[in-house]
C-alpha cells in the first residue's frame, strides 16, 4: 500500500547536504542537470530539451509534493532530486497491507562519484522508517545502470525480483527491484553501531 507523503516543509541535513521541498526558484538549478542527456536515460525520462520542459515538471514537483530537491550546502545550488514515488508494480501479497514508497532519485553529472547520492537517499531512508513510520521502501534501476545498481546495494537494499518497467516514453526496460523493511534498517544501525565502538 501507498504511504502517505507530504515534503512540505521538511528540511533534512546531512554533513554536505540539505534535502527540502523544490522552490520555483530552483528552476534553472533543475534545468542544469535535467537537460544532461544521461541523467534522463539513466532514469527513464526524456531530456529536457528547453526550460519550459523543466518548468511543467517543477510545478509538478511542487504541486504533487512527494519529491525532495538535493541542495549542496557549500553553494545553495539545487544538484539533484529525491522522490517518494507510488508503487506501480506488485511486489509481493505480504507487503499488501503495509505501508511503503518507491526511492527514486536523479544527481546533477558533475556531482557524479562523491558519494552524495548514497549521503541524500540514506538520510531520506531514516526519515521514512524513524519519522514517518513506513513498514517498507523499494528502489530499483535499469540492468545497464551499474552506479544506481552500487548506490542500491550500498545502502542495504536487498534484491526481491526483476520487473519490467513502463518509461515516460512508452519504452520497457528490463529492471532490478530492490526493498528494505524497517526490520532490515533497524538491523543495519545496530551493525554500523557495533562497528563505530
Amino acid at each position: 500500500m501507498n504511504a502517505k507523503i507530504d515534503v512540505t516543509g521538511v528540511c533534512l541535513t546531512t554533513p554536505r547536504l540539505r534535502i527540502r521541498e523544490w522552490h520555483k526558484e530552483d528552476l534553472q538549478d533543475f534545468y542544469e542537470y535535467a537537460s544532461m542527456e544521461e541523467i534522463g536515460h539513466m532514469a527513464g525520462w526524456n531530456h529536457h530539451t528547453c526550460i519550459e520542459d523543466s518548468q511543467k515538471i517543477l510545478d509538478l514537483f511542487i504541486r504533487e509534493k512527494k519529491t525532495f530537491a538535493v541542495v549542496w550546502k557549500q553553494t545553495g545550488k539545487v544538484i539533484g532530486s529525491i522522490g517518494l514515488e507510488p508503487i506501480h508494480v506488485n511486489i509481493d501479497d505480504h507487503y499488501e497491507l503495509k505501508k511503503g514508497r518507491e526511492i527514486g532519485y536523479a544527481l546533477h553529472r558533475g556531482a557524479w562519484g562523491k558519494g552524495i547520492m548514497p549521503e541524500a537517499v540514506r538520510e531520506v531512508i531514516r526519515y521514512c522508517f524513524e519519522e514517518l513510520n513506513y513498514d517498507f521502501l523499494c528502489c530499483g534501476h535499469f540492468l545497464f545502470n551499474h552506479q544506481s545498481q552500487r548506490v542500491i546495494e550500498k545502502l542495504g537494499f536487498h534484491y526481491l525480483k526483476d520487473v519490467d518497467f513502463s518509461t515516460q516514453n512508452g519504452q520497457k526496460q528490463q529492471s532490478k527491484l530492490y526493498i528494505m523493511t524497517k526490520e532490515q534498517y533497524k538491523e543495519e544501525l545496530i551493525v554500523c553501531t557495533q562497528n563505530k565502538k
